[in-house]
């Protein structure tokens, strides 16, 4: 049984979500399931997220795929799974959980809680527990797509615009998984820097014994981004 304390802030933020679910005693929603999923490890050594993260994974990958093929029918495989990588990456997960301030729903240690490094990894991890909560409830998305459906539309539409939105190593890491199975290599050295240049490593992205793209940046993480980006461009402009 639920305190009334903690089953007034579940309330709250279901009804943040937009869900229609009457009174707390006759909705389908499995409460003790949706406490669970907003328990951080920390707070409990057993009735914590972790479970419940891990089928949410499932759960929204399985929800963006819905929404973009019945949003977007006639767009190419590669394109869609280039799109979903965007969805369902952990920096939407976070962006979509600030919208409903989840944080203040997670129970979780003062320590860990002061940890501000982590804030956007437990965000991420509390929204896809929440998502294998909802999905349990009724053993479909009738609880998720009425609320998620609309975050994707916006995301989805700059996604298209800007086909990775900064993410073109998932992007591109998608596209060659969709069309051939297999994954692009990236080989990166440090460079000697030029005066006024703040690019430190140079990368290039190859697949197949074929170079796809080069790219330059601070770090080896940007230097990667960038060669992704020319890569993936030219692979789309290439059809």
């Amino acid at each position: 049984m639920l305190s009334s304390i903690r089953q007034d802030q579940l309330e709250r933020l279901v009804q943040k979500l937009g869900l229609e679910i009457g009174s707390p005693q006759n909705c389908p929603l499995r409460w003790d399931l949706l406490d669970r999923a907003l328990c951080h490890p920390s707070a409990h050594p057993v009735e914590h997220y972790e479970h419940l993260e891990f089928l949410g994974d499932g759960v929204i990958r399985l929800a963006a795929a819905q929404f973009l093929t019945e949003t977007y029918p006639d767009l190419p495989v590669g394109e869609l799974a280039a799109v979903r990588s965007v969805l369902v990456s952990d920096r939407t997960l976070t962006e979509i959980a600030r919208v409903y301030s989840l944080d203040r729903y997670i129970l979780v240690t003062s320590a860990v809680k002061q940890d501000e490094l982590g804030i956007s990894r437990r965000l991420a991890e509390g929204l896809e527990a929440l998502l294998g909560a909802l999905y349990l409830s009724t053993q479909d998305l009738s609880l998720i797509r009425s609320w998620l459906d609309g975050h994707f539309q916006d995301l989805a539409q700059n996604v298209l615009a800007d086909p990775a939105r900064q993410n073109y190593k998932a992007a591109l890491q998608e596209w060659t998984q969709a069309h051939f199975q297999a994954l692009p290599e990236y080989r990166v050295k440090e460079l000697n820097r030029q005066i006024g240049s703040d690019n430190r490593f140079g990368a290039e992205v190859w697949f197949q014994n074929h170079l796809l793209g080069q790219g330059q940046g601070r770090s080896r993480k940007l230097a990667e981004q960038n060669a992704a980006q020319e890569a993936f461009i030219r692979l789309k402009n290439q059809g």
